[in-house]
């Protein structure tokens, strides 16, 4: 259950301005984890379009983003994001997950939160299996991952292309529900 003043809301285009916002304010925050950005990512227009991308793969059924607020009406702010993303039907069934949290609200368990409500929408969703990989220092987001019911299942060498180099992540997963595949309509 979230803390009071927080809620997670479905991503919208709206909200570009919020986001670009959260962004600015943890550049610094997020700089070891994310891949180098182009300075207009860190604008309102390019979250507009970084929106609209992740929206139309919404559509599709390959992306579900989700935001963490704090606050208020017109003062709330963006702090968080979680999202399912690389969905993958058929007989697999399987997605993967993402989040950062914003630099001031560490510690207080919403990490875990996001990852409890991506796991709860993945499962309305039908889908049996939820992976997700950190760089191997992340020991924080590592933390998160088994307070989630995630497992360690091994590392992977040289795996997404971070900070100007390929980095090895440790791989987590966690098994959903045992039924039948399904392709239920997102």
């Amino acid at each position: 259950m979230l803390a009071d003043g927080y809620e997670i809301r479905p991503l919208a285009r709206a909200d570009a301005g919020a986001r670009a916002a959260a962004y600015v304010r943890n550049r610094e925050h997020l700089e070891p984890w994310d891949p180098v950005r182009p300075e207009s990512y860190y604008t309102e227009r390019g979250q507009a379009d970084d929106i609209a991308r992740q929206l139309l793969e919404r559509e599709k059924g390959k992306r579900h983003a989700f935001l963490l607020w704090y606050g208020a009406g017109d003062g709330a702010s963006v702090v968080g994001q979680v999202s399912i993303d690389n969905v993958v039907r058929g007989v697999l069934q399987s997605a993967t997950i993402g989040y950062w949290l914003d630099h001031e609200h560490l510690g207080r368990g919403l990490a875990t939160e996001m990852v409890a409500h991506v796991v709860e929408h993945a499962q309305e969703l039908g889908l049996h299996r939820l992976e997700a990989g950190t760089m191997v220092d992340n020991t924080a987001s590592q933390a998160v991952l088994r307070r989630s019911a995630f497992s360690e299942y091994g590392v992977a060498e040289r795996f997404l292309y971070i900070r100007g180099a390929w980095q090895d992540h440790v791989l987590f997963q966690r098994i959903l529900h045992d039924d039948p595949p399904g392709n239920p309509v997102p």
